[in-house]
């Protein structure tokens, strides 16, 4: 088990105040890893950290836009002094702007690609400089099936997580001689506070997640912490450039009418 052991480690976690990025960060410290944790909104911030504190987590928050490239060197840098080396990066921080793109604004899908793609890109390229010194690092690219296939009104999202795969698989081929694994993690339909308004009986989407998925059932957001951690720790040293999907099957089938057996 001490391949998959994260002590000792300082995992760094964009987005980490709430939902998807919340549960990855949980399981990054169960395994023993210290948490830093970035995000944009004190309140979630405040709430964020009263959790993993009293789950005995030791875990420090950030509070800075991962978009801001002369922020987020700031805050590197910051944290770097205060915390130590960044050993695990986890690119999770996203936003999803639904709109046809018949209609949807140009300045919204800047938004979503500034946000989705180049964040991560920004903080992919700071941390990774520490970690060509230290000739050993991870970083974890938080992608979606939408990295694979289209849906209509999610244009601009598909648009950057779809590069958020070729950049994983980019800088992967760039910085493996260092010592650096960069991969990502694919999640498929979630049961978050966001999608709970949709996850009734009756609901037609609901139905239509449940029919599509050979698992027939949402993911709970700790389906994630086996990849994370996999991801992180010395158990994936050889893995490089791949996007694990954890959807429960979804991309693995073109799916079946909900009738059939």
């Amino acid at each position: 088990m001490d391949l998959f052991s994260l002590k000792n480690k300082n995992a760094l976690i964009t987005g980490g105040t709430h939902g998807l990025g919340m549960a990855m960060a949980e399981a990054l410290a169960k395994a023993g890893a210290k948490l830093i944790i970035t995000g944009t909104t004190p309140s979630k911030m405040e709430e964020a950290l009263s959790y993993y504190h009293s789950k005995g987590y030791d875990s420090k928050g950030y509070l800075f836009d991962v978009t801001n490239e002369n922020d987020a060197a700031k805050y590197v840098e910051l944290i770097t002094k205060e915390v130590g080396d960044i050993h695990i990066l986890v690119n999770n921080a996203g936003i999803i702007k639904r709109e046809l793109a018949i209609s949807m604004p140009v300045s919204d899908f800047r938004k979503v690609i500034d946000v989705d793609l180049v964040g991560p890109f920004i903080m992919s390229q700071l941390v990774a400089k520490q970690m060509i010194e230290r000739k050993e690092g991870k970083i974890i690219n938080i992608c979606s099936m939408m990295s694979e296939l289209g849906r209509n009104s999610v244009s601009a999202y598909a648009a950057a997580k779809g590069g958020l795969k070729m950049l994983t698989q980019n800088l992967a081929t760039e910085w493996a001689k260092f010592n650096i694994q960069v991969n990502g993690i694919g999640p498929g339909y979630f049961a978050t506070s966001q999608t709970e308004p949709i996850r009734v009986d009756g609901n037609p989407f609901n139905e239509f997640i449940i029919s599509r998925t050979p698992a027939g059932r949402w993911g709970n957001p700790e389906d994630l912490g086996g990849a994370a951690v996999f991801l992180a720790s010395k158990a994936s040293d050889f893995v490089n450039g791949q996007v694990i999907y954890v959807d429960g099957g979804i991309l693995a089938t073109i799916g079946k009418p909900s009738n059939e057996e």
